[in-house]
């Protein structure tokens, strides 16, 4: 690095870049679906913990895609929403990282995570006989431990590529958090390699998890059209059409944000798909299991009139 190169400390956040009154109401909107989300999801993990008739390898599952979801909004909107109220828009640039860090890691646990579900799903309709065997709870711990080391590593590598360049300004990031692509443009070097890199990890956490779920959810459909009880066909069509809409609105926001050409979308239109997955998917999840899910709402009914009768 030469002289007269000097590593930047903090940044500025432009985030959203509106007149200030709307920035009041911005703040208001995010902080109840923040809210939502993480009572949603909470309610959703401690219906799971609470009640022994959701103790199975479904819900297990769907009990750590809550902690992700919850962990995944908590790394960006908190300090999205303190910086709608406050005029300097700043972050120091070792927090910077740490939230880049923190949100690949986040993601990417989260799409290994519904490939898992739906392996889940998988087995349970395709091998019903065996299912108890394969998806044990040693088999289920070793899955979900898989996804989240897997997912922290692979962050960890685009973390220590982006720690090689050098960072001499611009100090503005054009973004409502330290998204990867907006750090690389902090970097006074050639950024290639971490793009091809970024691009070359997208293609294989993204398109080849959503080619093994559409695979997996194939292979559930023709069984599921095998099965004579109309009863049990619309019971596996609910709980599989519920992680579809999951699947969809995860897989489908991350390729159009990190897959498609960059002159197809406009810096905002970036922003209201980061916004999308960050905040409105995590939101939503919780929302699609337990309106779809009668189990789900059983339990609800349970505990609901448990604390009625105290």
């Amino acid at each position: 690095m030469g002289s007269n190169q000097t590593w930047i400390t903090e940044v500025i956040l432009l985030g959203f870049q509106v007149d200030p009154k709307l920035e009041l109401f911005l703040f208001g909107f995010f902080l109840l679906f923040y809210s939502l989300t993480l009572m949603g999801n909470g309610v959703v993990l401690g219906l799971i913990c609470w009640d022994s008739t959701l103790h199975t390898p479904m819900y297990f599952f769907l009990s750590n895609l809550t902690i992700v979801d919850m962990s995944y909004a908590s790394s960006i909107v908190p300090k999205m929403l303190a910086n709608l109220t406050m005029q300097k828009k700043t972050i120091s640039f070792a927090p910077c990282l740490l939230q880049t860090f923190l949100y690949l890691a986040l993601a990417v646990t989260e799409c290994t995570s519904l490939v898992v579900m739906s392996y889940d799903r998988y087995v349970a309709i395709c091998h019903p006989l065996h299912y108890a065997v394969i998806m044990s709870w040693r088999v289920c711990t070793i899955l979900a431990a898989t996804c989240w080391i897997f997912s922290f590593l692979l962050a960890l590598v685009h973390i220590t590529l982006i720690l090689r360049l050098p960072f001499c300004g611009p100090q503005t990031i054009d973004h409502f958090f330290c998204q990867i692509m907006s750090v690389f443009k902090l970097a006074c070097a050639d950024t290639r390699l971490n793009q091809t890199v970024l691009f070359v990890g997208s293609v294989f956490v993204l398109v080849g998890p959503l080619c093994l779920v559409l695979v997996s959810y194939t292979c559930i459909l023709f069984a599921i059209l095998r099965i004579q009880s109309s009863e049990s066909q619309r019971k596996a069509f609910s709980t599989c059409s519920s992680h579809l809409c999951v699947v969809g609105l995860f897989f489908g926001s991350a390729i159009v944000m990190y897959m498609a050409p960059k002159s197809r979308h406009s810096q905002e239109q970036r922003k209201i798909l980061s916004l999308f997955y960050s905040l409105f998917n995590p939101m939503l999840n919780p929302l699609i299991y337990s309106l779809r899910n009668a189990e789900v709402k059983g339990a609800l009914r349970r505990f609901l009139r448990k604390k009625t009768s105290v």
